[in-house]
């Protein structure tokens, strides 16, 4: 592609018109061999940005940049393999549910999960929280685990989707990041070079996700399903509330012990909820049942206490220390505590969710590069929900860190997310919408 009909195609792109599919395609190419340059780049990303792109366009983008790097081919592990991914939010700890409740029905789950910037560590994070779990697997360890167990979740291997990693950096510094074609192409391209025959998206809405407006949500969610769709795999979307925390643990080790809880029976019903809805899914897209039925067997698989023998499985073949699992409250919280507690008489009226997790961050959680080191025992314990009537000073939440210099700043930074009313508010559904 010469320098001059690319400059062409941001002209076109920037007025309304449509790219033809070769040349999406050699875009791609082209810009993930260093053949065009960011700034011709960042004037396509803008163009998209202010005038979006047909579903044809998107999913010709999305599977250029799949196939930009290593696809990989799941074909060996026996069944249909169901993949899910979640936008994220405060408390997300789902896949350490829903995966065993899954594997437990007899749907093998091969997912590659990733680390997380911000709030907490993302999926891999909070796994090694588990002492000795090993989160990198070759190829062949991973085939085998999931052949004998049903169950694995590891790092991304091999050389995924490395258009999508040049293009999001390229977006972070160029105001793009918050463009719902952009997002869906790199939500979609990473999951279709996963190499799983179906695909679930949990599309978090509210104030803790990352699309906040239930029409965005929305809007995210049908191009993502029309991605998958284009690309020949049968994909499905639930949005689910992220108003407030997900259960009521928010950091690594705090998130790992109510996910084993959750399984043993005892977890937070807002979690359990969530939980057995994606896991529904993920088992009416694996069996070709309907979701109904889907949501019963996986209600099974968790009641029997099958889903938390599999997460011991799952353990015990990835190195981890499996009494952990069995014995949850071995996971220790980080030693220095303090309390964020009501103001005054009321109803807990609304949570900056985000805010919360930004605390989350501040109390040693996350992290804010990729080199930085996380605490696995800080974070936060709420206590109460959204609803929930409180007095004054009652505890609304416990705060977990390890330096006592971030416990003032975390303190005093979630005091200003929550709200207290007199009346009692209306409580949020949790699962808002789903789309196939």
């Amino acid at each position: 592609m010469e320098t001059g009909r690319f400059v062409d195609m941001i002209h076109r792109k920037r007025d309304g018109l449509v790219l033809e599919a070769e040349e999406i395609r050699g875009m791609i190419q082209k810009y993930t061999a260093g053949e065009i340059p960011d700034y011709q780049m960042s004037a396509m990303l803008m163009a998209v940005y202010f005038q979006g792109m047909t579903d044809e366009e998107l999913t010709t983008f999305t599977l250029a940049m799949r196939d930009s790097g290593d696809v990989v081919d799941l074909s060996a592990i026996p069944g249909i393999k169901v993949d899910k991914h979640s936008t994220g939010g405060v408390g997300d700890k789902t896949t350490l549910i829903v995966a065993p409740i899954v594997a437990a029905c007899g749907v093998p789950v091969a997912k590659m999960s990733g680390r997380g910037l911000g709030f907490t560590g993302g999926t891999l994070d909070k796994l090694e929280s588990i002492p000795g779990f090993r989160v990198e697997l070759a190829q062949e360890e991973f085939f085998r685990a999931i052949c004998d167990n049903g169950i694995s979740v590891i790092g991304q291997t091999g050389n995924l989707a490395p258009a999508d990693k040049l293009l999001y950096a390229l977006r972070d510094v160029t105001g793009t990041v918050n463009s719902i074609p952009l997002i869906a192409s790199s939500i979609m391209s990473k999951k279709l070079a996963a190499g799983s025959d179906k695909i679930l998206l949990d599309v978090t809405t509210g104030s803790g996700a990352f699309i906040k407006d239930i029409d965005g949500s929305r809007e995210l969610a049908h191009r993502m399903v029309a991605i998958g769709k284009g690309a020949g795999k049968e994909t499905a979307a639930m949005i689910t509330s992220m108003e407030e925390p997900l259960g009521y643990a928010i950091g690594n080790s705090m998130e790992v012990k109510e996910a084993v809880e959750t399984l043993q029976g005892k977890g937070p019903e807002d979690l359990k909820t969530v939980c057995l809805a994606l896991a529904g899914m993920m088992l009416s897209l694996g069996k070709n049942i309907s979701y109904d039925e889907g949501v019963l067997e996986a209600k099974q698989a968790l009641d029997t206490g099958r889903a938390y023998e599999k997460l011991k499985e799952m353990t015990i073949c990835q190195g981890g220390d499996v009494r952990y699992i069995e014995n949850p409250e071995l996971f220790e919280s980080a030693e220095i505590t303090g309390s964020v507690v009501a103001a005054e008489d009321g109803y807990l009226a609304a949570m900056n969710t985000e805010g919360i997790g930004v605390t989350a961050g501040l109390l040693g959680a996350g992290r804010e590069t990729k080199e930085s080191t996380i605490d696995f025992g800080a974070g936060i314990y709420m206590k109460k929900k959204l609803g929930d009537e409180v007095k004054k000073g009652d505890v609304i939440a416990e705060l977990f860190t390890s330096e006592d210099t971030r416990l003032q700043r975390a303190k005093e930074y979630m005091q200003g997310c929550i709200t207290i009313c007199r009346e009692k508010p209306e409580v949020p559904k949790l699962i808002v919408d789903i789309i196939r």
